[in-house]
């Protein structure tokens, strides 16, 4: 066009304007070499009508990397390819261990359970038979962004880990850690007001099947032990994320205002605007309960969805909460997958929270007569 346009100009004009033109030719020419890196960036990723990235597809976020980076590698960030291996063959040899046959003629699990092979996998009850490598999916590889294999998923603080509690969040760790108890397999509940079982409202979220559990819903959207596929759904106004644990739906508007304080919700209320090609996300306004178990009702969270290439997401959060004493930022890459995302069913709140509650009653009768046998005495 620049060229056909030039041989347009006459010689008695070109003759006139020839510094000029020539100046303008030559900036014309080197454009294209200027601006070619940035266009070839963007025309690499898939984008919608409207000319915005096109987030949508299905993704497989499992990962044998972990959130909080192990102690040993302090500030290091990256692993180098043996350790990223060793990482690998430790669950690679785990999980298969799992896979053995059982003894038909095994005894029953000694009371409060056996110690499970990995302490990753050592629940409330120990081994006693729920949760063996056919549940477990926690992915096969480390992750890499930027050609490098990454300790953790948590980048800021520089050591991977979350920063101090602040005065508020040792106090809320308080409660919680008082709410715990050793599985007894006694009713240790008796004398206190309020015990937790005296109604399912006051089971966590995840055990009554209203929330999958681990921040797999998020926000922060993170990894968890199975079921780690996410399904996007992009409109002009609209993103969706279904998520195959619990079939969690959330839904972010793109443009818009965000709800009024007295709107709350287990996943918060999330609105997004674009950034370049980055999808910029903020949550608020979540529930005194929340998906991601340490957060809090005034956590806010800031998500930034972007792509690397054609087959993968960058997501990339900062998480501030009053629980902590400054914000964390974590970030790990969303491979596409040709899986699907089937039905998901709960069934321990299908099913066992009404068992987990009689359960309880008959530990609280037990408990009562013990004590009516000792005044006895």
């Amino acid at each position: 066009m620049t060229l056909r346009t030039a041989h347009r100009v006459s010689r008695r004009e070109l003759h006139l304007w020839r510094a000029p033109l020539l100046a303008v030719l030559v900036a014309l020419l080197l454009l294209p070499l200027m601006v070619a890196p940035a266009a070839a960036s963007g025309d690499d990723i898939p984008r919608r009508a409207d000319g915005k990235p096109d987030l949508s597809g299905t993704y497989d976020i499992a990962t044998l990397t972990p959130l909080v980076r192990p102690r040993k590698y302090g500030d290091k960030l990256t692993l180098t390819e043996e350790e990223a291996r060793e990482i690998e063959d430790y669950w690679r040899s785990t999980l298969a261990k799992d896979y053995e046959p059982s003894d038909p003629n095994r005894k029953a699990p000694p009371k409060g359970g056996v110690e499970i092979y990995a302490k990753e996998f050592s629940g409330a009850a120990g081994g006693v038979g729920g949760y063996n490598a056919g549940f477990v999916d926690l992915g096969e590889n480390t992750f890499k962004i930027d050609g490098k294999y990454r300790t953790s998923i948590l980048v800021d603080p520089p050591d991977g880990r979350f920063p101090p509690l602040s005065e508020a969040g040792m106090e809320r760790m308080k409660e919680d850690a008082g709410s715990r108890h050793e599985n007894t397999g006694e009713a240790w509940w008796i004398d206190m007001e309020q015990g937790p079982y005296d109604d399912p409202e006051l089971r966590p979220l995840g055990e009554r099947c209203l929330l999958g559990f681990g921040s797999t819903a998020g926000p922060p959207v993170l990894p968890v032990m199975y079921n780690n596929l996410k399904r996007i759904v992009q409109t002009d106004d609209r993103l969706m994320i279904l998520n195959e644990m619990n079939h969690d739906v959330r839904e972010i508007r793109i443009g818009g205002s965000p709800a009024s304080d007295d709107v709350r919700h287990w996943l918060g209320d999330s609105v997004g605007h674009w950034e370049g090609d980055t999808l910029v996300v903020k949550t608020k306004n979540f529930r005194d309960e929340t998906g991601f178990s340490m957060g809090s009702r005034d956590m806010v969270v800031t998500e930034r969805f972007s792509r690397l290439d054609d087959d993968t997401l960058l997501y990339r959060f900062t998480v501030d909460d009053p629980t902590w004493t400054k914000p964390w930022t974590g970030e790990y890459p969303w491979p596409q997958t040709e899986d699907k995302v089937f039905e998901y069913a709960c069934h321990e709140g299908n099913y066992a929270l009404g068992g987990i509650l009689r359960g309880a009653r008959i530990l609280e009768q037990d408990a009562m007569a013990a004590k009516e046998t000792a005044s006895d005495d």
